[in-house]
């Protein structure tokens, strides 16, 4: 089983830059092969165009008058002006291409140039809303949640029954999305509008990551919108008949196209009830938030306590476009262990436009420029080795298993803080990623599972750096591989048969 390493583009910023770098306006017709290579090199299989789909003039003055954005435009950009400032990508008018991107076509052709490279096509699906500018606001009202008269959170909209209250799109636990309207998931017809919309995206890419996927399972919109309650019918509405959307929805795509792959922004523990319902990934929140938070104890808690299932159905990640760069928050040997660990896991691994050459500034997705920021080198050499490196070894291929590291000696606490990974795809060699994310030297000791073990003595080379070792298989399997690594070590092991000769006892 192959696990896919994703990369999240920018796509209105990443233009604008490559057209400065060339010379020339670069679309997504005219994107250098160079740039389809870089990503063959360092082993990406999937390439996510975030921010593809036209946004709107409506949305667009959301953005310039919204305060707080004004505040996050000031940070990241502090030379902005209003030119700079798009609508929000998550506020879509029209699921098409806008030409100052290259339109339907430039699209069509930059996917055929990934296939051509052997990488695959992710866009954005946002369905728990859609942009004020978008033409069903004007003539489909009835999918969206509205009331008859004016209440918080709403906006109007003239028809030819009079004036409706639609509700912005909402996360329960936030203010609303003034530059979007909420579509109404307890309508049989909604759902059928959306499937039929999300079938014209299935056509046009390889993957869809769904923006915050679990604010449509059904307990969750009933309770978000029990304010706002549907109009009187002697049918149970949709939610209270038990069907799940995505159950649904996936179910119908995947018979067309069997492949396609089905990401899921996910939180409040709801991932696995996403999974049951056809999801082929969610993402891990609580992996990145131990991380973060430097909570390494935590961190291994939640690895081993998840079944391998889950594990291989998390979406693995230091940043993306709605978390701060990683680079502000970890230092650089921090950043390296939290690194080899994500991209060493089961499941799907996921980097950030700009995360491999250390930037520091969160970018808001209205803004359509970005500050220069100077590469961090030492960031850089790191993820070019960990990216070069990986596809020579097992890890992402095979069979990966998370291991359960002992007390190196008793009364030594310090095998909580390590996570470790066993991978094997040939059964004559492994791999074993190694991490200590304690600030601290760390020790443990970790029994090893690799069939035919103790068959045979192994040597064993760090990928990453210098050391090499030979061990006796029946030793790696009991007591297990002694490890100590020093404060925020990293380390990636390749294990092959030695001669007998060799073997340090």
């Amino acid at each position: 089983m192959a696990h896919p390493l994703l990369y999240e583009i920018n796509t209105r910023c990443w233009l604008r830059e490559l057209s400065a770098t060339c010379g020339a306006r670069i679309t997504l017709r005219t994107v250098p092969d160079s740039q389809f290579a870089e990503w063959r090199r360092l082993g990406f299989t999937h390439i996510w165009l975030m921010g593809v789909w036209s946004s709107g003039p409506r949305a667009r003055q959301q953005a310039l008058a919204h305060a707080e954005l004004q505040q996050s435009f000031s940070e990241a950009l502090p030379d902005w002006q209003e030119r700079d400032i798009g609508g929000s990508p998550y506020a879509i008018s029209d699921y098409r291409v806008p030409a100052s991107l290259g339109g339907d076509k430039g699209l069509e052709e930059f996917r055929e140039k990934l296939h051509a490279h052997g990488l695959k096509l992710v866009l954005d699906f946002v369905p728990n809303h859609l942009g004020l500018d978008h033409s069903w606001a004007s003539e489909q009202p009835h999918l969206f949640v509205q009331s008859p008269v004016e209440v918080p959170e709403t906006l109007p909209e003239k028809s030819s029954t009079g004036i409706r209250w639609l509700a912005h799109g909402k996360d329960p636990y936030f203010p609303a999305w003034s530059d979007t309207l909420q579509l109404d998931y307890r309508k049989a017809v909604t759902r059928a509008a959306m499937i039929e919309l999300l079938q014209s995206i299935a056509q046009r890419c390889d993957g869809v990551r769904c923006d915050m996927a679990m604010l449509l399972l059904n307990d969750v919109f009933t309770k978000t919108w029990e304010r706002f309650p549907l109009a009187s019918s002697p049918r149970p509405s949709v939610g209270e008949a038990g069907s799940e959307f995505w159950a649904e929805a996936i179910s119908t795509i995947k018979q067309g196209f069997p492949d396609f792959l089905f990401l899921a922004e996910a939180y409040w523990g709801l991932e696995r009830r996403l999974q049951a319902l056809g999801f082929d990934y969610t993402y891990d929140k609580v992996l990145y938030d131990g991380l973060v938070s430097r909570d390494a104890a935590g961190v291994q808690r939640h690895l081993l306590g998840m079944s391998a299932q889950s594990v291989a159905a998390g979406v693995h990640f230091l940043e993306n476009h709605d978390e701060p760069r990683i680079a502000s928050l970890l230092s650089p040997d921090e950043h390296r262990a939290a690194a080899l660990l994500i991209l060493g896991l089961p499941g799907m691994r996921f980097l950030h436009q700009g995360q491999l050459c250390g930037a520091r500034l969160k970018t808001p997705v209205q803004l359509l420029r970005r500050s220069l920021e100077p590469n961090q080198p030492l960031i850089e050499r790191c993820y070019d080795l960990l990216l070069t490196t990986l596809p020579s070894t097992a890890v992402g291929k095979g069979q990966g298993q998370i291991l359960e590291p002992r007390a190196a000696w008793p009364g030594n606490p310090t095998a909580r803080n390590f996570a470790i990974v066993q991978w094997q795809a040939q059964p004559s060699e492994f791999d074993l990623v190694v991490v200590n994310l304690a600030p601290h030297p760390s020790q443990c000791c970790v029994p090893l599972t690799s069939d035919g073990l103790s068959a045979c003595d192994w040597s064993m080379k760090d990928l990453l750096g210098q050391e090499q070792y030979a061990r006796s298989g029946a030793d790696l399997q009991n007591p297990g591989l002694y490890l100590a690594l020093p404060a925020h070590g990293a380390q990636l092991f390749h294990f092959q048969p030695a001669a007998r000769e060799l073997v340090q006892v």
